[in-house]
């Protein structure tokens, strides 16, 4: 009884934020009240993943579409979309991409981060792929409408069905070109509703979107957010690669010490690693895919 009690506080307080918030309402719109803020959570929650269904599997799919995380259809099942999704939320918030909703991701459904942009001069219409995170986010009129996982370039070298090359997504500023709809094929393989932004390279959906970079240079995007990207993205709209560094917090200490210094000595059988061996060349000829 009390366990119920408990599901049906944590679904209610769900509902009742994905009930008060437009439809469309980007992440970083969102102004938490001083009640949300203080929203109190029980000691118990229901730990949701694959297969999960019920009232709070809905309400959890409304509350991250309201907070631009398109979760596919708003079922009453924890889909394979969903799981995507909530890596990419996890992600967005800081936390680690893991596959249920846990205390922190629901703490983090009530009082979510707000969404930073990486380019401060990018424009109120434009698309920003973090590399380091493997996010995408679409921006419109200066707030982001559509935050996706992402796998990009796994930069290692390959040579497969004759084409070989390095697998990386570049870091740059380019712009959308080429648009195909539906299913088409590249060089390496099938790609959905593709968006091309730097010569062979394009954002497209696919069914391998794995939590970690695996393409060969291509943004990979779960394939319930590829139509909707097509859509988004327009000929001509920026699009930003970046790889941001991870700025770790460092805690203050009681006695400042005068640091150390580090010695810069070579270890003999360290491997030497060739100036710009991570360098990555022109796409080829043609569509990558994949």
């Amino acid at each position: 009884m009390r366990s119920t009690v408990h599901r049906s506080l944590i679904a209610g307080a769900i509902f009742a934020l994905a009930t008060t918030l437009p439809i469309g309402v980007a992440h970083a719109a969102i102004d938490p009240s001083p009640d949300f803020q203080q929203a109190p959570l029980p000691d118990q929650f229901t730990i949701l993943k694959m297969g999960s269904r019920g009232i709070e599997v809905h309400n959890v799919k409304k509350r991250l579409r309201d907070l631009g995380f398109t979760p596919g259809n708003l079922s009453s099942t924890y889909d394979s979309a969903l799981r995507m999704t909530v890596w990419a939320f996890q992600k967005a918030n800081g936390l680690r991409p893991v596959d249920r909703i846990d205390l922190p991701t629901w703490q983090a459904l009530l009082r979510p981060r707000r969404i930073r942009p990486l380019v401060g001069y990018g424009g109120p219409e434009r698309a920003e792929i973090d590399l380091q995170r493997q996010l995408l986010t679409v921006w419109k009129e200066g707030k982001p409408v559509l935050v996706t996982h992402i796998s990009t370039g796994a930069r290692r070298s390959y040579c497969e069905k004759g084409h070989c090359g390095f697998a990386d997504t570049p870091v740059g500023d380019y712009r959308v070109g080429v648009r195909l709809p539906g299913w088409s094929t590249g060089i390496l393989g099938s790609m959905f509703y593709s968006v091309y932004f730097n010569g062979g390279i394009a954002i497209h959906g696919s069914t391998l979107v794995p939590r970690f970079p695996a393409s060969h240079g291509c943004v990979r995007v779960p394939l319930h957010n590829a139509v909707p990207l097509y859509r988004l993205l327009q000929p001509g709209d920026p699009v930003y690669v970046r790889r941001p560094e991870v700025h770790v917090e460092r805690r203050p200490e009681a006695h400042p010490e005068r640091p150390r210094r580090i010695p810069r000595a070579r270890h003999p059988e360290a491997p030497r690693i060739p100036r710009g061996h991570a360098t990555s060349a022109r796409p080829a000829h043609g569509p990558r895919g994949r």
